[in-house]
């Protein structure tokens, strides 16, 4: 074995730091200053982050630890230990968000006028219209499914919630364990009651009871002739990953279509929550039916699948929500709007194609304080319906639902031009969207390709051909976030439209390489993995390095939303060691320990975890005095340097790079949403003396007002 790159007394564990990102996410809902229906929010994406943690993660670890692997990890513990390690830091997490759901969130929403009721505090008049609506719109969808000599354990799908029925036949008196899945899928979580059922005033403006409890208060309904003497609520987590091998396009989409069958059903349980109050007898009938590991299970005092409590964001109650915002068109591309715009500033006569904003100089996009829909989302509709474009090439990783660029795309096929769409069939937990994109893409006329074999194609890149005074001219857009309309107005993300001809040139080299045989291993501004990314960053570290070592200081600073590769983190020591400042903004994991004195005394870790999930990549070396910056896809993880196709793409105007300074300066100097990391991988949230800083905060301020970030 080799030696480890890092001392594992120096590398934190990648689960354990996940599971302090996610502690932080659920302090934004426990923090009495976040809207209250906010709060709901965040707790919601707390419970949807452990169940993908425990679909993919907890689940590699439980089948190495099933196929006999003891290999350390880069922190030195083995496959077991980490298990029992998640789950020793997980259960009081989860407590802390069923208290604050019990004590403190619905006592809040009850002061506004809204009941989260159990079935056990409804009136009469509430009971008998919460039966009539279980026989009308529940009943019939439900199966009970009985477990008896006759009848074989049922089969419990993957996040499903479900009741445990004790009933017993008064004819023979013997008891029996039948199970009765919860059709949350189907229908609303919380079943609105009219309000003017409710005796209390004022009456209340939403009351709502739990749909599990619906089913279980009517499961003598289900079980004519017998006595229900007890009902216990539970949910399944399964392996949810799909192991692909590297197959041909055909091969790959079949295979993934099997695999996703097999999702939905899902692969060994790895975790079971049960409540609380569930018996002893019935836990263990639910073990063995399951093949449940007794450290698996968790007892859960309260509600389970808390991820629903999305739903609850949908009451109109404004004043206890985040105030709307909605982001501006960049100023340089404002001319560019054709006449989408509504508010008729905008002159027909006043219109310039957007390509001729982009000649004019590189535009720098920051969502979703700069609109996706009139930049990105313009930018490929312009390039669908002008005449002298020719060709439109794409990446697609994730994209919405109803998605305005994929419609783009498909126009500009049936317009006659040349469009490519790469799209990652392996983008975990979007396969199924973007098969169904890939065949309607193919259908309209499009080329579309699906990567290169053995590894995933996560960059963001669209590349615009057009015919301009005899020649061509290339138009480029580099991303750090997916062409996706939805989560553009939820993600911070950074982006660079250009016409720089290099740009272009690297651009139609590296899609040559993503649906060809190229094997193209050098580019004239990008830095693409897995070919020349690790290779640059690491030389641009050692540059500082030497920066520092001869005397001429040496700075970098670097965001991102994960570190944990051993190379580049044994290389931000030595740096430190050299005298370089490290400012490191990392959202999630992060392996490195900062502030450790002879190792790390010069390497800060913050974290920031705000209304906009922070999703931008940018990386600044001061070089000194001749300073660069980059902008892209890809995280400092060995899968974005070694296993996937990433570009990013360095920032020449020295007008953008004043302003992607002043952004990093504006984010290290937040004083309220900003977490310090310590020395042993734990968070400490800043609270700040005098006037607050909020970096999200202050940039929607400034966008509503026309500004950018001060220049430093």
């Amino acid at each position: 074995m080799n030696d480890p790159l890092v001392a594992p007394e120096h590398y934190l564990n990648r689960e354990l730091s996940w599971i302090e990102f996610n502690r932080r996410v659920l302090a934004q809902a426990l923090n009495e200053h976040t809207p209250l229906l906010e709060q709901a929010k965040f707790s919601a994406i707390f419970s949807n982050n452990l169940d993908e943690f425990f679909m993919v993660r907890v689940a590699s670890l439980k089948s190495q630890v099933e196929a006999g692997i003891t290999s350390l990890s880069d922190d030195g513990l083995t496959p077991q230990q980490q298990l029992v390690a998640i789950q020793r830091t997980l259960r009081p997490l989860l407590e802390q968000q069923q208290a604050h759901y019990r004590h403190y969130f619905k006592l809040q929403l009850r002061e506004h006028g809204v009941q989260l009721i159990d079935y056990q505090r409804l009136n009469q008049a509430q009971i008998d219209w919460v039966a009539q609506y279980f026989r009308t719109a529940i009943f019939p969808v439900l199966t009970p499914l009985a477990v008896d000599p006759a009848h074989p354990f049922p089969f419990m799908s993957n996040l499903s919630l479900n009741v445990a029925a004790i009933v017993r036949d008064p004819d023979t008196g013997k008891q029996q364990f039948a199970r009765v899945k919860v059709p949350q899928k189907l229908l609303p979580r919380f079943v609105p009651i009219p309000p003017e059922l409710c005796t209390h005033r004022p009456q209340p403006l939403f009351t709502a009871v739990p749909l599990e409890q619906v089913v279980a208060y009517n499961l003598h309904l289900l079980f004519p002739g017998m006595s229900v003497e007890g009902h216990y609520f539970f949910r399944v987590t399964r392996d949810a990953d799909l192991e692909l091998r590297d197959l041909e396009a055909d091969d790959l989409m079949e295979a993934l279509e099997e695999g996703l069958r097999k999702r939905r059903r899902g692969g060994e349980v790895v975790r079971l929550e049960v409540t609380d109050e569930m018996p002893e007898e019935v836990v263990d009938l639910l073990r063995q039916g399951m093949a449940v590991e007794p450290e698996d299970l968790y007892r859960i005092n309260g509600p389970l699948g808390l991820d629903d409590l999305m739903s609850l964001l949908s009451i109109p109650l404004p004043a206890l929500k985040d105030v709307p915002f909605q982001g501006r068109t960049v100023p340089a591309l404002a001319r560019a709007q054709h006449s989408r715009l509504e508010d008729g500033s905008i002159k027909p006569e006043d219109f310039e194609s957007i390509f001729a904003a982009i000649r004019r100089a590189d535009v720098l996009l920051h969502h979703p304080f700069d609109l996706f829909s009139t930049s990105v989302e313009e930018f490929v509709n312009q390039a669908a319906d002008d005449p002298a474009v020719l060709a439109i090439k794409m990446t697609l990783y994730r994209t919405s639902k109803n998605s305005p660029v994929v419609a783009a795309l498909i126009r500009a096929a049936e317009n006659g031009k040349q469009v490519m769409a790469l799209v990652e069939l392996k983008a975990r937990f979007d396969e199924d969207n973007n098969i169904q994109w890939a065949r309607q893409l193919e259908s309209s006329g499009v080329h579309v390709v699906y990567g290169v074999l053995g590894l995933k194609t996560h960059t963001k890149i669209i590349l615009v051909v057009r015919r301009e005074k005899q020649q061509l001219r290339s138009y480029v857009h580099i991303g750090t976030g997916n062409y996706n309309s939805k989560t553009s107005t939820l993600y911070t993300d950074l982006g660079l439209l250009s016409a720089r001809p290099e740009l272009g040139e690297d651009l139609v080299e590296l899609f040559n390489y993503l649906t060809g045989f190229s094997k193209q291993q050098s580019f004239r501004r990008l830095l693409v993995a897995p070919v020349t990314l690790r290779r640059g960053m690491e030389a641009m570290i050692r540059r500082e390095i030497d920066h520092a070592r001869a005397g001429r200081g040496g700075h970098l600073r670097a965001k991102m939303n994960a570190l944990v590769d051993p190379a580049i983190i044994a290389l931000l020591y030595e740096a430190s060691q050299a005298g370089v400042v490290c400012e490191l903004l990392v959202r999630g994991m992060c392996s490195l320990r900062p502030g450790v004195e002879g190792l790390s005394e010069n390497i800060r870790v913050i974290s920031v975890i705000g209304r906009f999930l922070e999703h931008s990549r940018l990386f600044l070396f001061a070089n000194g005095g001749q300073r660069e910056i980059y902008l892209g896809s890809a995280d400092w993880m060995p899968r974005n340097l070694d296993r996937r196709v990433e570009a990013v793409v360095p920032i020449v105007d020295p007008g953008l790079c004043d302003q992607l300074e002043a952004l990093f300066t504006l984010y290290v100097n937040d004083n309220a949403s900003i977490w310090d990391m310590q020395p042993d991988g734990s968070f400490v949230q800043r609270q700040p003396e005098g006037e607050e800083v909020q970096v999200q905060a202050t940039l929607m301020r400034r966008w509503r007002g026309g500004l950018r970030p001060e220049r430093r």
